[in-house]
């Protein structure tokens, strides 16, 4: 681009313009008053106001030298996940080539580059994801000058999910032309979900909505699967709302995945799944407390599960047993009739957590209700047992059929001595006991107050988390078939509520011990968890063993390869950060479902936005770019069309696009190298030209 002059004319004022065209009118009514009345020489007296004012007015022939500056085009290119469909990004290869070398030959026109990459997105961002290309060239464009922008180029498979209503104000009114890859009318199956429910009650329904699209109708295949294990298939029409219900397993996350089959025209198995997290909440907890007889614990017990508002207590307290009869009116032994069928057979399901506290047999309860409460907890139900010492005797509750689902057998004694409980070797390991305040290191004695009874027992089933005196077992967890058991083998777990001897921690081991019977998942002694967090994930094993099994993970499959490649494995190795306790951490780069397995428990991980709009639908389409270049009066056309688009040039305010060529603003922007500049009116001569005015007036007024 060769340098260029120009020339003007410039005034540099020696008085400010208003006060000389205050003279100027001075000088016009002198005039014209001289005029009136006849005066010789007027004309020649106007030549020298004109001169004075000319002079005064100092003009200048500016000449300056020009040196033009570059116009600007910017070229984007959409390099996203979606572009690693079929021949898109050798398209857009193809043609970013091409497009560089015609626009290198634009005389006077810079070329610049913008590349959104794959994974824009930052796993784990709370940004709106999809393919944010406006806001590529938005930021590319805080660099360029509206003044020298002549347009702009995007090359994309015609899947933005950002483009504004209206122009971004950093186009300064340049054209945007779209040159889209892919292949016209493309097909794809996809699932679109129209309805995710966030919170769930445990064990109730809630319900999930969506529709299949497809162009080849009909019905297709669809799989549920919850914690990654499949829980239903079943098939739906295509294009049509379905509902589909879904129960609501455990409290916390549970991680929902509902994929439709591959159909006979696929683009991408990305979007044949629709992911979504239900968060289990419980409903108030019905618990159903006995008492064998009125003592001390019995209020301690009541007070705890009244203290909690999201228990519904329902409370039994045995005042007198039946074989003491004293010839009182059965009238005025109770307060209320024990509803013992309605209880033990009728609503025997409702309850979530059933509590016998210092209860013997023999009482009221036959045995035919107590093997109703036995199968009750082989079904799924929770039984929470604290003996006393009858519990050594002859009308134990171990000698009815309830005895069945206990893990402790009585061994006939009971000892009365002082003794401070100790979390044992598999408690240290157990999450119940595991951290119990003041639980102090392993094999230190803990800074709890004493007890000063046990009921001595045989451990035949489950685990014995805390032990008494003469390392008898004191709390013992058991499960039996679908349901669970605690059994606390001493009466005296109220003292610690009292703060006798500094207390200890009764509200947290029995809150502990009731989650645990109510299946909470963050307190199974044996589990895995994965945890995505960005772009790591974080492995958790819980164990009653002393070593940990090596878990494989499972990345999710490249779902944009014919046929799909299944997802990468690996081997994990934990680190123990705590009795029990083992860790495992690992960054991923890519969204979706991530599986672990250590061939026995199996959890899952859900990373990335759990509904990628990048592939809800992947379908290359010129509709969303349209506005943009319509309102920008650019162009839009397929690479597979014209892959090679001829470039123009065009004055502002023109149209800047047609069906095969491309058309860039030409701004003619410069920059001043130098100026030049001569004064029109020299001093001298402007002082003769005063000087022949004034005397030429003077001469004609001497005649």
């Amino acid at each position: 681009m060769n340098p260029t002059s120009a020339v003007s004319v410039a005034f540099d004022p020696l008085l400010p313009w208003e006060v000389l065209a205050v003279l100027g009118g001075i000088g016009v009514v002198l005039l014209l008053l001289g005029l009136r009345a006849g005066a010789r020489g007027t004309l020649w007296r106007l030549a020298a106001v004109a001169t004075v004012l000319a002079a005064l007015s100092n003009p200048a022939l500016i000449e300056e030298q020009r040196k033009p500056i570059a116009d600007v085009a910017l070229v984007v290119i959409d390099d996203s996940d979606s572009m690693a469909i079929g021949d898109r990004r050798p398209q857009v290869q193809a043609a970013r080539e091409a497009l560089k070398r015609r626009l290198t030959q634009q005389e006077g026109l810079e070329v610049r580059e913008a590349v959104l990459p794959p994974s824009h997105i930052q796993l784990g961002s709370e940004r709106p994801g999809g393919t944010r290309l406006i806001e590529a060239m938005r930021s590319a464009l805080v660099e360029v000058p509206p003044e020298r922008l002549a347009g702009v180029i995007l090359l994309s498979d015609g899947q933005v999910h950002d483009v504004p209503a209206g122009l971004p104000p950093e186009l300064g009114g340049a054209p945007v032309h779209a040159l889209i890859a892919g292949k016209k009318g493309e097909r794809d199956r996809l699932i679109v979900l129209e309805q995710s429910p966030r919170f769930g009650v445990v064990g109730r329904q809630v319900t999930a909505k969506f529709r299949i699209e497809d162009p080849s109708g009909g019905s297709a295949p669809v799989t549920l699967s919850v914690g990654g294990e499949v829980v239903r298939r079943l098939d739906v029409p295509v294009g049509r709302s379905v509902e589909l219900p879904i129960t609501v397993g455990n409290p916390g996350a549970n991680v929902v995945e509902i994929e439709v089959g591959a159909g006979p025209n696929e683009l991408t198995l990305d979007n044949n799944r629709a992911l979504f997290t239900i968060n289990g909440v419980r409903d108030r907890l019905r618990v159903l407390l006995v008492s064998g007889e009125p003592y001390q614990g019995e209020r301690a017990w009541r007070n705890l599960l009244k203290s909690d508002p999201a228990v519904d207590l329902v409370h039994f307290t045995i005042l007198r047993m039946p074989q003491k009869d004293d010839f009182t009116p059965v009238r005025e032994l109770s307060l209320i009739v024990f509803p013992m069928r309605e209880l033990f057979e009728q609503k025997l399901k409702e309850f979530d957590l059933i509590i016998f506290d210092r209860y013997e047999s023999g009482n009221l309860i036959t045995r035919d209700y107590f093997r109703n409460i036995a199968e009750y907890v082989k079904n799924g139900g929770a039984l929470l047992v604290s003996v006393g010492p009858v519990f050594a005797t002859q009308r134990s509750l171990y000698r009815t059929p309830l005895g069945a689902v206990l893990p402790a057998a009585p061994l006939g004694d009971v000892l009365e001595t002082a003794f401070k409980p100790k979390v044992t070797e598999v408690g240290q390991r157990h999450p119940v006991s595991a951290n119990l305040p003041q639980a102090g290191a392993p094999g230190k004695e803990p800074d709890w107050g004493r007890w000063f009874r046990i009921v001595t027992a045989r451990t035949e089933h489950g685990n014995a988390i805390l032990s008494g005196a003469e390392d008898r077992p004191l709390v013992i967890l058991d499960r039996v078939g679908q349901g669970r058991v605690a059994q606390l083998m001493s009466d005296h777990l109220w003292l610690w509520n009292r703060g006798i001897d500094g207390g200890g921690p009764q509200p947290e081991l029995v809150r502990r011990v009731a989650h645990w019977l109510m299946k909470e998942p963050d307190l199974e002694e044996e589990a895995l968890r994965a945890t995505a967090v960005g772009g790591r994930i974080e492995v958790t094993r819980r164990t009653l063993a002393t070593s940990f099994a090596p878990v494989t993970m499972t990345s999710p499959a490249t779902a944009q390869t014919t046929p799909p490649t299944p997802g990468a494995t690996r081997k994990m190795d934990f680190r123990e950060i705590a009795p029990g306790l083992g860790q495992a951490i690992v960054d991923v780069d890519k969204p979706g479902l991530y599986r672990f397995d250590d061939g026995t428990l199996r959890t899952v991980a859900a990373v990335g936005s759990p509904d990628p709009l990048e592939f809800s639908d992947v379908r290359a389409t010129d509709t969303r770019l349209k506005p943009l270049t319509d309102a920008s009066s650019g162009s839009l056309m397929w690479l597979a069309d014209n892959g090679d688009p001829d470039i123009r040039s065009v004055r502002p305010g023109r149209s800047a696009g047609g069906s095969d060529w491309i058309g860039l603003r030409r701004n003619e922007g410069y920059t001043v190298a130098g100026i030049n500049q001569l004064p029109l009116l020299p001093g001298i001569l402007v002082a003769i030209a005063f000087l022949i005015a004034i005397g030429s007036a003077w001469w004609r007024e001497g005649r």
